[in-house]
């Protein structure tokens, strides 16, 4: 029999989205390190991740081994990379003295710069993921799921994968025992902008106003402003060299206001705790990369410059 390719699982960046593939890797048998911060790491290792999942009863405690410590690494074959799009440069060259050279970095983040950037950073093979969940830490050691818990990966254009499709293969069959449905792309890149586009469409308007996707698609206006955010969004990506039908974009953004209506976005949760966002790779992305392009982007701006407002009023940390 074949060896299973991937002996030990590590999580770069174990807030909300880490914690929850590697809560449902970890309670499928599979060997996985979580890194992460402080207060989650110390609840962690004293109680397990209390996992409350969608549609069950009660809240499930994982065992798991937690830590903040990136020499962990050493012994980790596959990597989740789950950090904040801010951080990702700073964090991918902290890696770079620990990451085993035999493991493969999958990208699980917004965005669709991150992957290039880690690349950039670390000689290991990088696999963007486009993450498709609904979930938050209300605690820490605490996550809660509120819907679905898909991925869709591709491969960028890299020698560094050997045997690419084999690769892929393996991924997909370390998720599904795991139940987490994993798709694999032919056009990552298209894939990686339409999350960019519900992003850019989603975020900035429930973290300004607060509130979830389903109440947002409750009012006409919002709609309207919606839409206008999703064409700016093809616009530029047609720009930039890809192809969105807009038809299928709106068709996906109605689903999400289905499928996570009670969800806010992480945007919006960043806000309510004063935290910075990750607006500058979202709607600010589409604003600069326009700006280059020749691309109007009037409501993305608007929304950036909002966000950016709120947020130039929280306290410095001490």
């Amino acid at each position: 029999m074949r060896t299973p390719p991937f002996q030990h699982i590590a999580i770069v960046g174990a807030g909300a989205v880490g914690s929850f593939f590697g809560a449902m890797l970890a309670r499928a048998g599979h060997q996985v390190t979580l890194i992460g911060r402080p207060a989650h790491v110390q609840a962690i290792q004293s109680h397990g991740l209390q996992l409350h999942l969608a549609h069950a009863d009660g809240v499930e405690s994982v065992p798991m081994t937690a830590t903040t410590e990136l020499a962990v690494l050493r012994q980790a074959d596959l990597v989740l990379f789950c950090v904040k799009s801010t951080d990702t440069a700073a964090v991918a060259h902290s890696m770079a003295a620990h990451v085993a050279p035999q493991a493969i970095v999958m990208s699980l983040q917004n965005g669709v710069e991150n992957a290039a950037l880690i690349a950039s950073a670390l000689p290991n093979p990088v696999i963007p993921a486009v993450v498709y969940v609904a979930t938050e830490i209300s605690a820490p050691g605490c996550l809660k799921h509120h819907g679905r818990g898909e991925l869709v990966i591709g491969t960028m254009q890299t020698p560094r994968l050997s045997n690419a499709p084999q690769t892929l293969a393996d991924i997909v069959a370390l998720f599904a025992s795991a139940q987490v449905p994993v798709q694999i792309s032919q056009d990552i890149m298209a894939d990686l902008w339409s999350k960019l586009l519900i992003n850019c469409v989603f975020n900035a308007i429930s973290g300004l106003a607060q509130t979830s996707y389903g109440k947002l698609a409750a009012q006409e206006s919002i709609q309207t402003t919606q839409a206008a955010l999703l064409r700016e969004v093809i616009a530029v990506a047609r720009a930039d060299g890809t192809f969105l039908d807009e038809a299928t974009a709106m068709q996906a953004v109605a689903r999400i206001t289905q499928t996570m209506a009670g969800q806010k976005s992480s945007t919006a949760q960043d806000m309510a705790r004063q935290k910075p966002s990750e607006i500058d790779h979202l709607n600010g992305f589409v604003a600069r990369r326009g700006q280059v392009l020749g691309v109007p982007t009037p409501v993305n701006q608007a929304l950036y410059a909002m966000v950016k407002l709120v947020e130039s009023a929280y306290a410095t940390p001490g």
